[in-house]
């Protein structure tokens, strides 16, 4: 009698150790689920192919404050490669994995993002004016669910027309490369043509549907003798074209202005522009305010406050331009 008790102490203890174990690893899988839960998604959308400077200054302050892709936090970057057409598409696979927050990059891309969700935060990386583009309701008050950076573009063109005026002081008529599938592309047209026409000088607007137009686009503003050339910001940074178009001025001899980032370092003759690196630094603290519990409705649109002057002096060369010497001293810097 004691032998069968014993053994059916040893079964049961068996079975309670058994169960216990069972028990333990439940929880330890409910545990490590949760875990993986409260790992925070970032969407972020860009229109460009492939993650910029931009992008990667955006991460790098990411780091600083203290989220890590892969660790403590999960980026899910999508790109549109110079397709805006793919942007909703995108858009609507974001919202779907359900993400924290989405950042976007360049106008189309968060109008892509608003038209997607009207739950979800999304944070504006870089955008023209989202006031005057319908994305936020104001600068102050945004309301809704989008907030961030305004690169208030398209206000700027009275200066970028003014240098060029100082530049070459007989210019009567001024082409403007413009993206006619951008969401802001009016709004850049009729800022370029206000601001020309109020120094007495012939607007040209020359608004094409991609890349594979811009050679049209110069033969066209050739021929109808434009002394300058403006391009929208967009065919610089997004769509990768900012090498193209500064050689092709230097081959017409035209001179050509943008405030698409690093337009100057591509050859373009001038940059005038915002600051763009402390911008996509600020995107990112707008995303941890928003994983912290902060609203996009209360967190004010930031407008840049430092803008930059860059000369290519080599480009100026190539083309028989001659920068007079007060506006090499108001450069920030000058390419040689």
């Amino acid at each position: 009698m004691k032998v069968v008790w014993r053994r059916w102490s040893a079964v049961r203890r068996a079975v309670f150790s058994l169960a216990l174990s069972a028990l333990l690893f439940a929880v330890c899988l409910h545990a490590e689920a949760q875990q993986r839960k409260k790992v925070p998604r970032i969407g972020y959308l860009a229109l460009s192919a492939a993650p910029s400077e931009l992008d990667e200054t955006f991460k790098r302050e990411l780091r600083e404050l203290g989220y890590i892709d892969g660790q403590n936090i999960v980026i899910e970057y999508r790109s549109a490669a110079g397709k805006v057409e793919r942007l909703a598409t995108l858009a609507e696979q974001l919202v779907r994995l359900n993400v924290n927050v989405i950042v976007a990059s360049t106008t189309p891309a968060v109008n892509a993002a608003k038209n997607a969700t009207k739950t979800i935060p999304i944070v504006i990386s870089t955008s023209a004016d989202p006031v005057r583009t319908g994305l936020v309701a104001s600068l102050a008050r945004p309301g809704g669910n989008i907030t961030g950076l305004s690169l208030i573009m398209p206000e700027l063109a009275g200066k970028r027309i003014e240098l060029l005026k100082e530049i070459l002081p007989k210019l009567s008529r001024v082409a403007f490369l413009a993206y006619g599938p951008g969401p802001g592309n009016q709004l850049f047209v009729k800022e370029a043509q206000e601001s020309v026409e109020r120094f007495g000088m012939k607007f040209q607007p020359v608004v094409i549907g991609g890349p594979e137009e811009i050679e049209d686009a110069f033969s066209a503003t050739i021929r109808e003798q434009a002394g300058a050339l403006m391009v929208h910001p967009i065919f610089v940074a997004a769509l990768g074209q900012g090498g193209r178009i500064a050689e092709l001025g230097i081959k017409n001899r035209l001179p050509t202005i943008s405030d698409g980032f690093r337009f100057a370092e591509t050859g373009g003759l001038i940059y005038y522009g915002p600051d763009y690196l402390p911008l996509a630094r600020r995107a990112a603290t707008y995303v941890d305010k928003i994983l912290k519990g902060a609203k996009p409705a209360d967190l004010p649109v930031e407008q840049p406050t430092k803008f930059e002057l860059v000369i290519n002096l080599k480009t100026a060369k190539q083309i028989g331009l001659t920068i007079p010497p007060n506006i090499l001293a108001r450069a920030d810097r000058v390419i040689k």
